[in-house]
């Protein structure tokens, strides 16, 4: 399945998928469920990147993968069995909902999109929204084995880590919320923002496949392991394969207190 799908493939198919709003803000944890409340796409369900798709924060990183028993507890709670067809959006052209869409390709559920150009596409486009909580039935879903395709701090020797970070705080200029500045020793900068074209959607296939094609062995890696899963995404609109994570990413890197590179 693509990994993406835009707002006028979506609205003819609202009664064939399970969709999940994941609408996020650093700055403000109760953005998400706010917004969704304001107005969301039909039938949508919330789901909290702070609570539903991570565990609590430590030295593992802001947002460490939860268990996974705990994420098939949470895809029964937003209603998604196997079988179903998902699709994933968020305000921020992908940046926070890539967070699913990746961790369900991890497990092994491929019938999953995301939106592009996210919510705002959706109401460019003139569709309509509503504002009711959507409280979707319970249904069970089976725990995987685990998560595929992630790897640790000690796994990167001989990898190219590539770093989705906004370029000033790859460089060490600015940081925000981590305890150091810069970037992993030996990382490559791919800013999220760099998938994307003026109308907050994906660049082609083509200029894609100009920025991600020719890395070895890569593994995507951000701050705390949610935008790398837009580059993740950008890779396979590539036509590459899908790449390993580093879920800690350099909030946990930093934690650990260990050496960091600038500029």
């Amino acid at each position: 399945m693509h990994p993406l799908i835009d707002a006028d493939q979506l609205v003819t198919r609202l009664a064939q998928v399970r969709l999940v709003d994941i609408r996020w803000s650093l700055t403000d944890p109760e953005h998400g469920h706010a917004t969704y409340l304001a107005g969301h796409i039909p039938g949508a369900v919330f789901a909290d990147l702070d609570t539903d798709l991570s565990s609590p924060p430590g030295l593992d990183g802001r947002h460490p993968l939860p268990s996974i028993e705990e994420f098939a507890d949470t895809l029964g709670r937003l209603g998604i069995s196997p079988p179903d067809h998902v699709v994933v959006y968020d305000d921020a052209s992908g940046s926070v909902a890539a967070r699913l869409w990746w961790m369900l390709r991890s497990v092994g559920h491929t019938a999953v999109q995301l939106l592009d150009g996210g919510y705002q596409a959706w109401l460019r486009a003139g569709h309509s929204v509503e504002t009711d909580e959507e409280t979707p039935e319970r249904t069970s879903y089976p725990v995987p084995p685990g998560f595929g395709g992630i790897v640790d701090r000690h796994q990167l020797t001989g990898r190219t880590l590539i770093d989705a970070r906004a370029p000033e705080r790859f460089r060490g200029e600015i940081e925000p919320v981590d305890p150091k500045a810069g970037h992993i020793p030996g990382a490559i900068n791919r800013p999220f923002v760099d998938n994307l074209g003026s109308d907050g959607r994906f660049l082609s296939p083509d200029r894609l496949r100009e920025i991600y094609t020719g890395l070895k062995d890569p593994v995507v890696s951000c701050g705390s392991g949610v935008n790398a899963c837009h580059d993740a995404v950008a890779m396979v609109v590539a036509g590459l394969e899908l790449p390993d994570l580093y879920p800690g990413s350099f909030s946990e890197w930093s934690r650990r207190d260990l050496p960091v590179e600038t500029g």
